[in-house]
């Protein structure tokens, strides 16, 4: 996912930071999801819907995980809550904070915007998803 936001694939699509990260999840991993199932991501952007909480680009990383390693439902094993918690703690390494307050603080560019932080979540979830593979349902 990383290579392909690097690329600037979403760059023209007006994406928020959660959108951009459950869309290019779609794409690297041929999911096919409808728009009304992308949409769901929308109002992740800004840390929640603006109130600069969790930081979208997590918030749609969640949705991503969520699709690869639950069958039916979360509770059906520990399994979800414990690779979010390894995507979170891999961000937070790299990135200092899990809140979008202090990530756009430091790491947001008036030219860029959040490319970093979002670059920094399609890392982490690439680590984790890898780390966890022999998972995927």
């Amino acid at each position: 996912m990383e290579k392909l936001i690097e690329t600037g694939f979403f760059a023209d699509k007006d994406l928020n930071c959660a959108e951009t990260i459950l869309h290019a999840a779609n794409e690297v991993h041929g999911w096919n999801l409808s728009h009304d199932a992308l949409v769901l991501s929308a109002g992740f952007g800004g840390g929640v819907g603006g109130q600069e909480l969790l930081c979208g680009a997590l918030t749609g990383g969640v949705m991503a995980l969520g699709k690869l390693f639950v069958r039916d439902r979360g509770h059906e094993s520990d399994l979800a809550k414990t690779i979010t918690k390894d995507y979170f703690a891999v961000f937070e390494k790299e990135m200092g904070h899990i809140d979008c307050a202090p990530l756009k603080k430091e790491h947001r560019t008036e030219a860029e915007g959040c490319r970093k932080v979002i670059l920094a979540s399609a890392r982490a979830l690439d680590q984790v998803v890898e780390k966890y593979r022999n998972e995927i349902v």
